[in-house]
């Protein structure tokens, strides 16, 4: 019978520089990633010394400037290498995704002054980011959050509750979104607080279903006090910087998605191709021969869709509506295929023996992460026929 081994993803990639790039990120995931993953998600292990070798290897600042320390590579390509990190490691994979969208703000909005301060060490200086616009009552719904910035002379004190933080607690810089006007989306302005800021603190991690490995908490800041010269962009600019840096950050889920939902293909056919009953490999069944094939098609539409909107964001054209489309896809297609792997490996499926349960698991908090999938066809439809009559 045929090899029924996988195959690395064959990935069509603009420059020989790219493709020296995803193989280097090959290489990390194979030596440095994949093997420890499964011991240490079990633990609740963050590998803060696999971000410091991302950090030196250049992949924490992969679609930002050179200027400041980035890797000027195009959207497209930083994608794709989230996908290889996260099929090896989802905690990897959205770690990276979470440290680029923390640093999205300084890097399109911040001051000349800002940018060459800050940036080279957030990118390529071995600091770790968080985002911090969710609180305890404003999940979903963003712009009614909480936490205030009230001017004192030349700085800001900031006051409340973040939650739901990845990297929560041990991130070296956070970006903070705060109210420092009036109720709504228009009163929100953006600062870059430093991890280490006197009055900044992390709770207890949340006890996850999955990701173990990822910090996630509430942060609290309590009398936090920056400078003026940490605000990012305009007084009340906040809210419409922390939208368009979701716009980037949906397509790094939609990507980490496409990636963990691969790693359970792989995990599927490798048992398939090994596991014999009534004397064949069950791969020669036609029922999971199917099931195998739906899988494989759906992955190939999440890349595709996930793709098709990074160019356009590469090409500076309006892309927010296929980043939700993106981000919707991928993360159903990730939680369906991951169930399937769970039954097309039976029992050993839902054992903690093979990766197939974990990534089942991990798949379900993509579907909720960054907008949840209800909040992408919100905002898909609103693109489609206006905003909701009121």
């Amino acid at each position: 019978m045929p090899d029924h081994a996988p195959q690395p993803v064959d990935r069509q990639l603009p420059t020989d520089e790219a493709r020296d790039l995803i193989a280097l990120v090959r290489d990390i995931a194979q030596r440095e990633i994949a093997p420890r993953a499964a011991e240490e998600e079990d633990a609740g292990r963050f590998p803060r010394e696999l971000f410091t070798l991302l950090s030196e290897s250049g992949l924490l600042g992969l679609p930002y400037d050179a200027e400041h320390g980035g890797g000027d590579q195009p959207y497209e390509v930083y994608l794709q290498v989230l996908e290889e990190l996260a099929a090896a490691r989802l905690t990897v994979g959205l770690g990276v995704s979470v440290h680029t969208l923390a640093s999205y703000a300084l890097a399109a909005y911040g001051a000349k002054e800002q940018q060459t301060e800050h940036l080279p060490a957030m990118l390529g200086g071995g600091l770790l980011g968080a985002y911090c616009l969710s609180e305890p009552a404003s999940g979903s719904d963003a712009a009614s959050l909480r936490t205030r910035a009230v001017r004192d002379g030349d700085d800001w004190v900031i006051t409340g509750t973040k939650a739901w933080i990845t990297h929560g607690g041990i991130a070296d810089f956070y970006t903070v979104m705060a109210r420092t006007g009036e109720d709504g989306p228009r009163g929100i302005s953006a600062f870059l607080v430093p991890g280490d800021a006197e009055g900044l603190s992390g709770a207890a991690p949340e006890k996850k279903m999955g990701m173990k490995g990822s910090p996630t908490a509430q942060v609290h800041l309590d009398g936090v006090r920056v400078g003026d010269d940490r605000r990012i962009g305009e007084e009340g600019q906040g809210f419409a910087i922390a939208l368009s840096a979701l716009d980037g950050g949906r397509l790094g889920i939609a990507a980490c998605a496409v990636g963990l939902a691969q790693a359970a293909l792989d995990e599927a056919l490798r048992y398939a191709a090994e596991r014999r009953q009534f004397g064949k490999p069950i791969a020669d069944f036609q029922g999971l021969r199917f099931m195998l094939a739906d899988m494989a098609t759906q992955i190939e539409a999440g890349r595709a869709l996930y793709l098709a909107a990074a160019r356009l964001r590469d090409a500076g054209r309006p892309f927010a509506k296929q980043a939700a489309m993106a981000k919707l896809h991928c993360t159903d297609t990730a939680m369906r295929v991951t169930t399937d792997a769970v039954q097309i490996l039976g029992g050993y499926g839902y054992t903690a023996d093979f990766p197939a349960e974990r990534y089942m698991r991990e798949a379900k908090v993509l579907q909720i992460v960054e907008g949840t999938n209800q909040i992408q066809r919100m905002v898909i439809a609103r693109h489609l026929a206006g905003p909701e009559s009121r």
